[in-house]
C-alpha cells in the first residue's frame, strides 16, 4: 500500500483539519508516534501551557521519510493510540498529511498557512529531533515559515548549543522566560523550553525495553 494512501478503516474525521477560530494560537506537533507515549504528551502539555496555545494538533504522519518503515505500525492503529494519549479537550489528533499527499513538514506547513491564514501556527518538536533536523527537506524554510518551540528531551539538552539549526538561527532565539510571546511573533523565531524529563522512548517501547 502507498504509505500516503489513507487506510481503508481510517475514520474520516481524522482526515480533516480540526476546527480553529481566526486568531487562534495552534501548536503543530508532528511525528510518526510509533507508538505515542507519555514523553510526547509531556511535550504537548508543556507548549499548551507555556506558550498559551488555544490548541495543540498532533499531526500523525504517514511515515518519516528519513526512517525505515519496516517496523512502522499501521496508521489507523497509531491514530487510535495517539487519540487515547492526547486526552485533553485542547489537544486534537489528525492524519491530514495523508490528504495532502506529502510526508514533508515544510510542504505541510505551507499548506496549513494557505488554508488557515488567520491562525497563528507554531511548529512543536522535541529536542531529540534537533541533531538530525538539517536533514529534513527544506529545513530552513520550516524555521522561516512559523515560530518554532523546542522542548527538552532526555539526552538532548546540549543539542540546543550544537545543532545546525540553532547555530544557523542563533540570533533569532527567544529567551525562555518570554516564551508566551512566541506565537504572535514573526518567523524566524524559536525558543527552547526546559521541562521535567520523561525518559520514555518509542524505540524502547517497540524493542520491549522501556522503563
Amino acid at each position: 500500500m502507498n504509505p500516503l494512501s489513507p487506510a481503508p478503516g481510517l475514520d474520516r474525521d481524522w482526515l480533516k483539519l480540526p476546527h480553529a477560530e481566526a486568531g487562534n494560537r495552534i501548536g503543530i506537533f508532528g511525528g510518526s508516534f510509533n507508538p505515542p507515549h507519555s514523553g510526547h504528551r509531556l511535550v504537548a502539555a508543556t507548549v499548551l501551557k507555556r506558550l498559551g496555545l488555544d490548541q495543540v494538533w498532533w499531526l500523525v504522519t504517514p511515515g518519516n521519510p528519513l526512517k525505515s518503515h519496516s517496523d512502522l505500525a499501521p496508521l489507523e492503529m497509531r491514530m487510535h493510540l495517539t487519540s487515547a494519549m492526547a486526552d485533553h479537550p485542547r489537544m486534537k489528533v489528525t492524519a491530514f498529511e495523508t490528504v495532502l499527499g506529502t510526508p514533508y513538514t515544510a510542504r505541510t506547513l505551507m499548506a496549513l498557512r494557505a488554508m488557515r491564514p488567520a491562525v497563528r501556527f507554531v511548529w512543536v518538536m522535541g529536542a531529540d529531533n534537533l541533531a538530525g533536523f538539517q536533514r529534513w527537506q527544506d529545513w530552513r524554510a520550516i524555521v522561516g515559515s512559523v515560530p518554532v518551540a523546542i522542548v527538552d528531551r532526555p539526552g538532548a539538552s546540549l543539542s540546543v548549543l550544537s545543532s545546525h539549526m540553532t547555530k544557523a538561527f542563533e540570533k533569532y532565539r527567544l529567551p525562555e522566560e518570554d516564551a508566551a510571546l512566541l506565537p504572535e511573533m514573526e518567523p524566524p523565531i524559536w525558543t527552547f523550553l526546559h521541562t521535567p524529563l520523561d525518559r520514555t522512548s518509542s524505540t524502547d517501547i517497540r524493542r520491549g525495553t522501556s522503563r
